[in-house]
């Protein structure tokens, strides 16, 4: 797959349906081996997605975050690692948009453009393992992050520390290589199995004063508290792509192997009235998941366009939109990936079909930003008119 020159139009989505409908050959037998699916990133640095939200004046595509989403959802479908390997780039990316200076932001820009970076991060605020020494013209980097997301395999990374003396937080940006950076290949939960979300340590690791974000998390700007919004956004779409791709493959395994119940009285499981409604049962549910999640899309759209403009209450209102979407899409998922077998029967369970992916990955990334605690958000604001507060999750 050839990349497209920065900047020339071309067909992203087209792109990305045909990326996952490569991912989906041996997504299953993938997904048991775990690891780091270093031939499927490959293929997304060359595809030219990687530049989708980088802005036109800097040499990327200068598409908006429904964009990003749209192609997470479309990934997710076959492959819900890939999905969130990709979000996630742009997560990560979106550090030095949110927090960075101008020379930062055409810096990371431009040479993630030029070579084609992949970024991963290793940030957890809720990991205070990582501690920072101020140095002459830099910092010295010493500890260890948990939930290191994307880091096997990457180019850049994002990372954060807690300043040993003032304990306040602090982003910066690394390549992967560089020496004091070691990537564990620790990540071993029954879901998301290849988005190597491990741990990676920090030995002696120096960053130049131009490699650390000028802004720390959550000062300044509204807009640059962002990055919960952004997260739950991203996932909001795995969850829902993966719905999607539960149903599409229950629906090609009921009409091509499922048998229909011997005292049904129909030929086939798809003549079933009682599968037919389940069908239409969880096509509807899926669908009024998406509509959300859409419509949670362009509101983000709307922020990011603000930039640092954004007020407070525009971005309380987005983050109410995105937390309600993103507990929706969750618990949609959840029934669907689910539900699935009852429409398409026992011998679906067996091993080599790899269905129960779907249920997995999501569960594993419901369980990681708790659903009652977005929920309570919604409703303090719809009870009592606060806006989530911003925070690392909020």
């Amino acid at each position: 797959m050839s990349i497209a020159p920065p900047g020339q139009n071309y067909d992203y989505l087209q792109t990305a349906v045909a990326l996952a409908e490569r991912f989906g050959v041996d997504a299953a037998e993938r997904d048991k081996r775990g690891g780091t699916p270093k031939l499927q990133r490959d293929w997304i640095r060359e595809s030219g997605l990687l530049r989708l939200l980088i802005p036109a004046a800097y040499g990327g595509d200068g598409q908006p975050w429904s964009a990003v989403l749209r192609v997470v959802r479309e990934f997710a479908r076959t492959d819900a690692a890939l999905a969130h390997l990709y979000g996630y780039h742009f997560l990560s990316l979106s550090a030095v948009h949110l927090a960075g200076s101008e020379e930062q932001k055409r810096r990371y820009y431009e040479e993630t453009v030029k070579h084609n970076y992949f970024w991963g991060n290793s940030v957890n605020p809720l990991d205070d393992r990582t501690i920072g020494e101020r140095t002459e013209g830099g910092v010295i980097v010493n500890g260890a992050k948990s939930f290191s997301s994307g880091s096997p395999d990457s180019d850049m990374l994002v990372i954060s520390w807690r300043d040993r003396e003032t304990g306040e937080f602090y982003k910066g940006m690394v390549p992967t290589r560089r020496l004091g950076v070691q990537v564990h290949d620790d990540w071993d939960c029954m879901g998301q199995r290849q988005t190597g979300s491990g741990t990676v340590s920090f030995h002696n690791l120096r960053l130049e004063d131009e490699e650390i974000l000028v802004r720390p998390y959550a000062q300044d700007t509204a807009f640059s508290t962002l990055t919960p919004i952004l997260s739950q956004s991203i996932l909001a779409s795995v969850f829902v792509g993966s719905a999607i791709g539960a149903l599409e493959a229950a629906r090609n395994y009921t009409t091509t192997k499922a048998r229909a119940w011997y005292r049904s009285g129909v030929s086939s499981a798809a003549e079933e009235p009682s599968t037919q409604s389940r069908y239409g049962e969880m096509w509807a549910s899926v669908q009024a998941a998406l509509s959300l999640v859409e419509k949670a899309a362009a509101a983000l759209d709307q922020i990011w366009a603000k930039d640092v403009a954004l007020t407070q209450a525009e971005r309380g209102e987005c983050a109410v939109l995105v937390a309600a979407a993103n507990v929706h899409a969750g618990n949609t998922a959840l029934e669907i990936t689910s539900r699935i077998f009852e429409v398409m029967g026992a011998r679906s369970t067996a091993g080599h079909y790899g269905f129960d992916r779907f249920w997995r990955n999501v569960r594993t990334h419901t369980l990681h930003n708790p659903a009652e605690f977005k929920l309570r958000n919604v409703g303090n604001w719809f009870l009592n008119g606060q806006w989530p507060e911003p925070g690392y999750y909020s």
